[in-house]
């Protein structure tokens, strides 16, 4: 078995093709039928403005998450990124991680914490960093990213081992 380098992809997360058509076409639905309603049958102006505007924004929101979704996380002995070349997070820089059934993480996913803060970037079904704190999972099957998470916990757990102390020679006289 050969030693894992820098740059071999240990874990993947991609969004799964059924999830990915079924969020696409609800919120491509919804654009749709928002502006629909605003044209066919129109309301005051002010509500007809207000409908074209929520359905445009649904359309728009529709397209970034097609545009995310089609890339996935990858995740390194050293880093975690996105297929684009985006550095979500360095091994060396993860604080903490929760997989509970209770903490403030995407569907299907996990919630890493790290030790220094970064921009606001939004991946729509796949993954979101907010300062310290980056969530990973979404339109992600579960297995996936169990799988990833566990890797990383292990990786994590591998770096916060203490070096090994050199065997030293022992005393004969001190075992007298």
């Amino acid at each position: 078995m050969t030693p894992a380098t820098d740059t071999e992809v240990l874990a993947v997360v991609r969004a799964s093709a059924g999830r990915r058509l079924i969020g696409l076409a609800a919120l491509g639905g919804l654009g749709v039928m928002l502006i629909y309603i605003a044209l066919a049958r129109p309301p005051e102006l002010v509500w007809q403005i207000f409908l074209i505007v929520v359905g445009l924004g649904a359309l728009w929101m529709a397209n970034a998450m097609r545009r995310a979704t089609a890339g996935q996380v990858e995740l390194t002995e050293t880093e975690l990124r996105d297929s684009d070349g985006t550095v979500l997070a360095q091994v060396a820089d993860i604080e903490s991680m929760d997989r509970g059934f209770f903490a403030f993480k995407p569907s299907n996913g996990f919630l890493l914490k790290t030790r220094s803060g970064a921009g606001r970037v939004w991946r729509p079904g796949l993954w979101w960093r907010m300062g310290r704190r980056i969530g990973i999972g979404g339109m992600t099957p579960g297995s996936q990213t169990k799988f990833m998470s566990e890797i990383l916990a292990a990786l994590v757990a591998q770096r916060d081992q203490p070096e090994p102390q050199p065997e030293t020679e022992i005393d004969a006289n001190r075992l007298k």
